[in-house]
């Protein structure tokens, strides 16, 4: 190294795409997210979506990803109303890195292109990193929603969206 140079490590480039969940990469995350999810909590506090499932023309699947490595999942449920956030998980290498929140954001971002006016999702208190970065993103707690049956476990969360070109103000 010359003198007076600094190293500098390149990471590789964060990216946000639409992905199929059955295809490897993003199969054997979800596997691990249903795992965790299967040891957490009972069967009937789980609410995981299954593959086919989030194959359906009305969910958007998408994955971070740094080269190939699949970092990070998530999914847009389109709704009658709403939009339904899950399958959000990351490997725990890179739960704090921002992975999730960049993934939250470009949910986001598609149901407002969209004009899907509310976001809703279902989580629990357990998952204290999920809600921190839900919080954090503007989702304020609200009453249970859709289909989901009472538990002592669920904790459901709310976030309006301002149309495209409106300002929050």
């Amino acid at each position: 190294m010359t003198p007076g140079k600094e190293l500098r490590l390149i990471r590789p480039m964060l990216i946000i795409e639409p992905a199929n969940p059955l295809d490897p990469g993003p199969h054997a995350l979800l596997t691990q997210s249903h795992a965790m999810m299967q040891d957490l909590f009972d069967p009937e506090e789980n609410y995981v979506l299954g593959f086919d499932a989030l194959c359906a023309p009305e969910v958007l699947f998408i994955v971070a990803r740094e080269g190939t490595k699949v970092l990070g999942t998530g999914a847009l449920v389109r709704m009658e109303g709403y939009g339904e956030i899950k399958s959000m998980f990351t490997t725990a290498e890179t739960r704090g890195r921002g992975v999730g929140a960049a993934i939250l954001r470009a949910l986001e971002d598609r149901a407002r292109e969209e004009g899907i006016p509310m976001l809703r999702l279902e989580t629990a208190d357990i998952l204290a990193g999920a809600v921190r970065l839900y919080e954090r993103h503007g989702f304020t707690r609200c009453g249970r929603f859709g289909a989901y049956e009472a538990n002592d476990a669920s904790v459901y969360m709310e976030k309006a969206l301002q149309p495209l070109g409106e300002s929050a103000d």
